[in-house]
């Protein structure tokens, strides 16, 4: 008789547990709270546009390349990747911009015109990114955070100093000019946490922009969803949506099961997908690991007010990915971690996925999704959601010279509640806990239960941490250790 394994939520780590689990020869059922798999990763689909619910950003490729060869795949076989060129804009008022461009050699093109010289630094910096890239994308994101002598290898001792100095430290080591120091620490605020407050290592996020690029999958991040639900459909997986999951069953502090709307099914394995914290009020007190206190001091990444807005015409001057960084960041990033408010001038990201791909909006129409990132759990009512829509288009229209708010069709709006509703997501965050030092690796939540025997975990709240690629290295992580237990 084949092992049973029961997966709850259908996000990207769980998909990607599934099916190696799956090819290990289990038998695995997925159940899925939402209509449509995919987690945070779903679409919406309104009067002829597509939009992506949740991640917009394709960066990683090796990653993906790497779960797909784990089965003798390509990711070329499920979706079509485009390089996008160029990968984003940054705004930093009206006509006052900077493009990255596709390839490092441009980039430092650029670089020049905005500091005369600054090339050189880039190439050094983004040098050592790629050294640490190689450690840890290659390396370290792959270990279990079972044990803190996971981190302990030749490479990273010679890299000891850069986990106790920050990214701001790094990069303002080497570059002066405030609008390439922005650029510059971007990147990390995909891990959840100021730059401030990230270990220098993580430059390797550097590399992963400037040096790997930016990518767009036809249709939308839903087809990366769609490609690993058919690789586990594929390997004999069974995925139930519709499913909301009140109880994981226990019996002598060993799984049973769980109970699926209103109905016991038994197995011999329980990994939850879904928020962590969510998934310990499953069990009844005295199995949890992790007290109310202990989430409560934990620093979470943002949540996020998100928008998605269909348009009667073609936007003119933004880039499938555009960043408005046109007001000062430390005093929207102090809203966020150090006295949660909503911000005065906030900072947004908008993206336009139909100027790359035609399937996101009808002939001559736009899609457009804006982001605002927040502190979680502030209060979330209709007005102040439209007051911030009002700020951010009114400042859209002054940078780009575009006017667009009469060009309206339809937005939609996604924020704090809708996080913890739709996905249980503790004090409505969107991108789990953020990666500072005290929350790297064996420091994070662990993959196993450790009062519960066969009881697991996956996904952004555990190892390795928040962002797509990682939640793919947590779903085999979690996979492994299954295996590496029942063996």
């Amino acid at each position: 008789m084949r092992t049973k394994a029961s997966i709850i939520g259908a996000g990207f780590s769980s998909l990607a547990a599934a099916s190696y689990l799956a090819q290990a020869g289990y038998e695995v059922t997925i159940f899925e709270k939402n209509s449509t798999p995919g987690g945070r990763a779903r679409q919406l689909r309104k009067e002829g546009f597509t939009f992506d619910m949740g991640p917009t950003w394709y960066w990683m490729p090796d990653v993906f390349e790497r779960f797909f060869n784990d089965f003798g795949k390509h990711p070329k076989d499920y979706y079509t990747l485009e390089k996008l060129d160029p990968a984003y804009k940054v705004f930093f008022g009206p006509e006052d911009e900077v493009s990255i461009p596709a390839g490092l050699e441009a980039i430092c093109k650029e670089f020049d015109k905005v500091e005369p010289g600054s090339s050189a630094a880039l190439k050094k910096f983004i040098a050592e990114a790629e050294d640490n890239y190689n450690i840890a994308i290659k390396d370290l994101v792959y270990r279990p955070g079972v044990s803190p002598t996971e981190l302990m290898t030749p490479a990273t001792f010679k890299k000891l100093r850069q986990f106790f100095t920050t990214i701001q430290t790094e990069v303002r080591r080497s570059f002066k000019n405030e609008k390439l120091v922005a650029i510059l620490e971007f990147p990390v605020l995909f891990l959840g946490a100021k730059p401030s407050k990230t270990p220098g290592f993580y430059s390797f996020m550097n590399y992963a922009d400037f040096g790997l690029g930016t990518f767009h999958p036809k249709t939308g991040m839903f087809a990366v969803v769609d490609g690993m639900l058919r690789l586990a459909q594929e390997l004999g997986v069974e995925i139930r949506c519709d499913q909301e999951v009140s109880q994981i069953m226990i019996t002598d502090g060993e799984v049973d099961g769980l109970v699926s709307n209103g109905e016991e099914h038994y197995s011999d394995i329980v990994l939850s997908g879904a928020d962590y914290h969510h998934s310990e009020t499953l069990v009844e007190t005295k199995y949890r690991q992790y007290s109310n206190n202990y989430w409560e001091k934990k620093v979470f990444a943002p949540a996020a007010l998100l928008f998605y807005v269909g348009f009667d015409k073609k936007i003119k001057n933004v880039a499938h990915h555009s960043l408005f960084f046109d007001v000062p960041f430390d005093v929207h990033a102090k809203s966020i971690y150090d006295t949660p408010s909503w911000p005065e001038e906030p900072l947004f990201y908008a993206s336009f996925p139909s100027i790359t791909d035609n399937s996101a909006a009808p002939d001559g129409k736009e899609a457009g999704i804006f982001l605002i990132p927040l502190a979680p759990d502030l209060m979330d009512i209709p007005e102040l959601r439209e007051e911030y829509f009002e700020k951010i288009i009114t400042r859209f229209e002054q940078i780009t010279g575009d006017q667009v708010r009469k060009n309206i069709i339809f937005k939609e709006s996604f924020c704090i509640n809708d996080f913890k509703e739709a996905y249980h997501s503790y004090k409505g965050n969107a991108y789990g806990l953020a990666n500072t030092l005290l929350q790297t690796a064996f420091l994070r939540p662990k993959l196993r239960s450790g009062k519960v025997k066969n009881l697991y975990f996956t996904g952004q709240l555990t190892v390795p941490g928040p962002g797509v690629p990682p939640a793919l290295i947590s779903g085999k992580l979690a996979a492994q250790l299954i295996l590496k237990d029942q063996n």
